[in-house]
């Protein structure tokens, strides 16, 4: 299914969302299908993003009541999730709360923080950026909106 196809299906049982801007976008580099997968089963409900990206790409940061459309790598339209809440907080300050909300691996918080500093490191080399345990982070926490029947 498209994006444009999901979007139709939600504002036809969910008017009110009609106007609403909203984003298409697919999880990060460590297994974004399993994230997705993750999301739709209502295991994932947080994520988490490097803020120099937002710094970088001049982006505003995601806010409560934001819609997105979760998409598979190959470009298939899975659910949309509504931001619920966002907080930015340095690396070393991330919650296990946090941890556990994004559903990965044993949703500890010393698995976050393996995987995330990995993942982190990783991602800001393209930008030039080097990852530190003060660095900021986008905490954001969602509810899946619309999962379409199959």
């Amino acid at each position: 299914m498209t994006t444009e196809e999901l979007w139709q299906q939600y504002i036809s049982i969910c008017p009110q969302a009609t106007d609403q801007p909203y984003e298409a976008w697919c999880f990060g580099s460590n297994n974004p299908d399993l994230l997705a997968q993750l999301t739709c089963n209502g295991t994932k409900t947080a994520t988490a993003s490097a803020y120099p990206f937002y710094l970088y790409e001049n982006c505003p940061l995601p806010q409560p009541g934001n819609y997105s459309v979760i998409l598979a790598t190959g470009g298939e339209a899975l659910c949309i999730i509504k931001t619920t809440q966002v907080n930015v907080v340095p690396f070393c300050e991330v919650s296990e709360e946090q941890a556990y909300k994004e559903g990965e691996g044993d949703r500890s918080l010393a698995y976050w923080r393996e995987v995330h500093r990995a993942v982190f490191t990783e991602e800001l080399k393209e930008i030039g950026e080097i990852f530190s345990e003060e660095m900021l982070v986008v905490c954001e926490e969602f509810e899946v909106a619309f999962l379409p029947r199959l």
